[in-house]
């Protein structure tokens, strides 16, 4: 998205007539093919230009954001897909989820990002890497559950919360929070993608498990060994197969990192919240936390300064919250805002 903004600008400067601002990269960007509600805000593309080196973006000091931290006790994983096209146009769609302190990597190649896919990636990855406290995603539709209807919980996060995973939603625009599977996915286009033309979904498909292999090998120094995390419990297969195909919405909480607008307005879930301007151009924690239906909103200014609530509301669910299955409880739930540490 980055490199999209960057593009539309170029094209705007080279104009003879025109603005260049980020008003008129969102409609420049719209020109080109992008929807609209997949266009970043305008202090999205600021924060852009600001990167790229361009004009238009905030100030040399950026503000603090209030990055999740892994731990013995918090395993944290990242996931995300990637596009690619065949010869012909076909779409090849590879979703990875990466688990944040080993590395350990699985792969799931698709010919769609539909929710059934999402569902059966994350199935097979909790199979093999384990069942994390906490998935960092962005905010695609298959996995927020959509841009019409507010306070959706799609079947992604209801996934999520039926076994005890805490979803993690990324600010809007700014790809960068997942670094790390972003990055996979760029090794995996250099490793695989690019040494070859792949004419069919079975020759891509072929070299899942070698690319597996080879980066097992990679990150675990030649050895194909990596250190798996302690203590982590693994869906089995058999849990996996029992589950129901349409989920409740089950006890837990929903985590969305957002940056304030200038007017002291954060989006959760398709609806806007106020919450200060003091906090304008700076990152907040906002909580849904399912089974008191309350969403709260937590700031943290600085890596020294400690979490404050900042704002509760009361958020009504449209269906009644189930509690977790006793199968998939944590025995020790943490109480604190700790991911914020």
């Amino acid at each position: 998205m980055q490199r999209a903004v960057v593009a539309a600008r170029r094209r705007l400067e080279r104009r003879a007539i025109g603005l260049i601002g980020a008003a008129a990269i969102q409609d420049e960007l719209v020109a080109s093919g992008w929807k609209r509600r997949a266009i970043p805000s305008v202090s999205a593309i600021k924060r852009m230009l600001h990167r790229a080196g361009l004009t238009g973006g905030p100030g040399p000091s950026a503000p603090y954001f209030p990055q999740p931290t892994p731990s013995a006790t918090y395993r944290l994983q990242q996931m995300d897909w990637t596009e690619r096209y065949l010869a012909g146009g076909a779409k090849v769609y590879a979703f990875h989820s990466l688990e944040v302190t080993s590395r350990a990597m699985e792969q799931t190649l698709a010919r769609d990002k539909s929710g059934r896919t999402v569902r059966a990636h994350l199935l097979k990855s909790w199979q093999m890497l384990g069942l994390p406290e906490g998935l960092q995603l962005d905010n695609d539709a298959a996995f927020c559950g959509g841009y019409k209807v507010p306070r959706v919980l799609g079947a992604c996060v209801r996934l999520c919360l039926y076994l005890g995973v805490e979803p993690i939603f990324i600010p809007f625009g700014e790809p960068e929070r997942n670094g790390l599977v972003e990055r996979l996915h760029g090794l995996w286009g250099q490793a695989v993608w690019k040494r070859r033309r792949f004419r069919s979904f079975a020759q891509v498909e072929r070299t899942q498990p070698r690319f597996q292999r080879w980066y097992a090998a990679y990150v675990g120094g030649g050895g194909g060994v990596i250190p798996p995390t302690a203590g982590r419990r693994r869906l089995t297969a058999r849990e996996a197969a029992a589950l129901p195909e349409v989920l409740p919405i089950t006890a837990g909480r929903i985590h969305f990192l957002r940056w304030v607008e200038p007017d002291g307005t954060i989006q959760v879930l398709n609806e806007t919240w106020r919450i200060t301007r003091r906090l304008a151009g700076h990152y907040v924690w906002a909580t849904v936390v399912t089974h008191e239906q309350r969403l709260r909103v937590y700031s943290k200014r600085t890596a020294h300064s400690p979490v404050r609530l900042v704002k509760e509301f009361r958020y009504a669910l449209p269906e009644p919250v189930q509690p977790v299955p006793k199968r998939f409880r944590r025995t020790a739930r943490r109480r604190r805002m700790d991911t914020m540490l």
